[in-house]
């Protein structure tokens, strides 16, 4: 024999020496759960270890996770009943709870990226992204609408906004809109590749946000399609995105990987909610080692082409990296 493979795996220092991935704070996006009132943290049910902050809370975690090396948060809000219709009127409400979480959080972790979701389901009286019409989700008028919502965040401080809708035409609508509006260095990270994903449940409870009647498979993606991905990620580029994003990640990494060989942006993955809760599901019934788990997971969608990573782990993961320094 003249090849040992097993000579670069011979001690952890061989391992990490040649180690081909690597994973660091600042791949991460931190997804933040808002709702209102004062010091409040409610944990999600359905994703043990996760909560919903009110903004003053929300702060004191984010400004624990910036001191962990975490530099990106992904803001939600949960938006009351009473302010929820058909047209998404309050998303425009320049003093709406997203809108004074941007401005709270900005002011108060100037450095800290702030990345908006852009989709009109915790608005909804009808739980879906977009506006209803004789039980059909409309695709221009909502368009018309979340161009207007990318704005008012842009005008609140947010530094992108991430269009999560999958309606067709927005990404050069709301490029268009800011740039009207004088917002050129406001950049769009797009939901390019979201799929019509089970997993997705976690998140629907945590937001309040499930569709009220029907599903959303008539306009998120058929998670049997893979070159329809492509497709709609070179289209999202050519209109104007700047990061891209896939979602889910762990169990899409073959769209994570094509993704990536076909474009030269950054490529994010969302690890999303369902994915999460498996991990924890299978961790506290003991049939596998939690922090491993998370490593070998979160390494896999960086391995597979994800330049960022957004993950409900990032803060246990920075925390397990600190621990281990």
């Amino acid at each position: 024999m003249i090849r040992r493979n097993r000579i670069l795996r011979q001690s952890a220092s061989v391992r990490s020496l040649v180690r081909e991935t690597a994973l660091q704070p600042t791949d991460f996006i931190v997804p933040v759960f808002i709702t209102e009132g004062e010091n409040r943290k409610v944990e999600v049910h359905s994703m043990p270890g996760y909560f919903r902050y009110s903004l003053d809370l929300a702060i004191k975690e984010l400004e624990e996770c910036y001191a962990l090396g975490l530099r990106c948060a992904l803001i939600f809000v949960k938006v009351p009943d009473e302010l929820k219709d058909n047209l998404g009127k309050e998303a425009l409400n320049e003093n709406g709870l997203m809108q004074r979480s941007v401005r709270a959080i900005k002011n108060a972790l100037p450095d800290m990226v702030v990345i908006t979701d852009v989709a009109l389901d915790p608005y909804s009286s009808f739980g879906h992204d977009g506006i209803v019409e004789d039980q059909q989700i409309v695709n221009d008028k909502s368009v018309a609408v979340l161009a207007r919502m990318s704005v008012s965040h842009a005008k609140a401080g947010a530094d992108f906004v991430a269009p999560s809708d999958m309606m067709d035409g927005r990404i050069l609508a709301i490029r268009e809109a800011l740039e009207k509006e004088g917002f050129h260095n406001t950049g769009i990270m797009s939901y390019a590749a979201k799929y019509a994903s089970c997993f997705y449940g976690p998140f629907r409870d945590a937001l309040d946000s499930a569709p009220g009647f029907g599903d959303k498979k008539t306009y998120q993606m058929d998670p049997a399609n893979r070159l329809e991905a492509i497709k709609e990620v070179k289209m999202d580029v050519e209109e104007g995105a700047d990061i891209i994003m896939v979602k889910p990640a762990h169990t899409y990494l073959d769209i994570i990987r094509e993704v990536k060989n076909e474009v030269n942006i950054p490529v994010s993955a969302y690890h999303v909610s369902g994915e999460y809760a498996m991990i924890k599901a299978a961790a506290k019934a003991g049939f596998l080692n939690e922090e491993q788990a998370i490593i070998e997971v979160l390494t896999a969608i960086k391995r597979a082409g994800a330049d960022l990573i957004a993950t409900y782990f990032a803060k246990q993961f920075a925390q397990l990296i600190q621990k281990n320094k």
